[in-house]
């Protein structure tokens, strides 16, 4: 059965992992990355729009400049190895997909062009009309520039961004495994999970950090909050494997991570939000409030982390500390924790001025 027939999911982007791409000497593995050319042409003629989401930049590059680790020694030598390896990664893709009549684009992105609100936008208005023009994106981590405070870390993340930001109906994560196992699946009796509604304690808890190859920087830990991000846009999620030929037309055992619903461009935006300057903390009353619909009275603050300032992203924890939403901040961190636990009739009070009227208010809050 296919993964998101065209019928189902118009606009596709599809992660490739290193391991796929690059054997484990550094070279191109030609054979099947032909092969994914043909299987998205094939997707292509069916009308599908499809956007890759391409790993393998370092480990080519660590190939030709004789690095240890793969190129992953130090951040230097990732920075250098990238930006050796890009310029061949870009050529294959470019080779591959013109031998059967399509046009690549190369779109190299950092943490910052889609956490900057301004900058996410303009990347999207780029996506958008390289889809509608027929060609394929083929974007990366700019990682020859991207250090340790502004990178993704792993394509996976980066696959569910780009999924939001093109309005994406789905994604697949092609990499060394064919899905979600309730346990490490190198441990006896693990068994695998096909479908999941929603993703909880439980699942996460199921997230194995390894990654089989090596090759690679994300684990199944990695995938789970590409779902996340996904599924908040709207997107369905599949992990697969693409150790076989042509994966998207032939695939036989996935997860699949249902989308429950979409949601609206600037909530989406907020939900997949991967750096937040601090977080609140709140009570049940106000966690049960949230699931509401309300914003995020002062009244249900119980501690205040980090260093924010007004509309900087904040998460919002629940009383077990789990993040439950995602906002832009009313109130800097100091004055927040002047406020927290106190009702609203007190509030110009203690600040000495007219408060607004919420820590988080809900037009500029995603409850997750």
């Amino acid at each position: 059965m296919s993964l998101f027939p065209p019928s189902a999911c118009p606009r596709l982007i599809v992660k490739i992992g290193s391991a796929l791409l690059v054997d484990p000497d550094g070279g191109v593995r030609r054979a099947w990355l032909q092969g994914m050319a043909a299987n998205i042409a094939a997707r292509h003629a069916a009308g599908q729009q499809i956007a890759v989401v391409s790993s393998g930049a370092i480990a080519l590059g660590a190939r030709r400049l004789g690095l240890a680790k793969g190129g992953r020694a130090s951040l230097e030598d990732a920075q250098a190895a990238a930006a050796v390896g890009q310029i061949a990664l870009s050529q294959v893709w470019a080779e591959m997909l013109g031998a059967e009549g399509l046009t690549a684009a190369q779109m190299l992105v950092t943490l910052d062009d889609l956490e900057d609100r301004r900058r996410y936008l303009n990347a999207a208005a780029t996506l958008d009309r390289l889809l509608g023009l027929g060609v394929v994106p083929v974007l990366n981590e700019n990682d020859s520039v991207a250090t340790e405070e502004i990178r993704f870390g792993d394509n996976d993340r980066l696959a569910a961004r780009v999924a939001q930001a093109a309005g994406a109906q789905g994604v697949v994560l092609l990499s060394d495994i064919d899905g979600l196992y309730d346990r490490n699946p190198a441990l006896p009796g693990a068994v695998h999970v096909p479908r999941v509604e929603r993703i909880d304690g439980a699942v996460e808890a199921m997230a194995d950090r390894g990654s089989a190859s090596g090759m690679g920087s994300g684990g199944m830990v990695s995938k789970i909050a590409a779902a996340r991000i996904a599924n908040a846009a709207g997107a369905h999620l599949a992990i697969a494997s693409g150790r076989i030929e042509r994966p998207l037309s032939a695939v036989a055992r996935h997860t699949v991570f249902v989308a429950e619903k979409s949601a609206p461009a600037r909530k989406a935006w907020l939900a997949g939000g991967i750096t937040a300057k601090g977080a609140i903390h709140v009570d049940a009353g106000a966690a049960a409030a949230l699931a509401r619909g309300n914003s995020l009275l002062a009244a249900g603050a119980t501690r205040i982390d980090g260093a924010f300032v007004r509309g900087d992203l904040v998460t919002v924890n629940g009383p077990d500390g789990a993040i439950i939403a995602r906002g832009l901040a009313e109130y800097d961190a100091a004055e927040a924790a002047r406020i927290m636990g106190k009702r609203s009739d007190v509030l110009a009070e203690v600040l000495g001025y007219a408060p607004r009227g919420a820590l988080v208010h809900r037009n500029h809050m995603a409850v997750l």
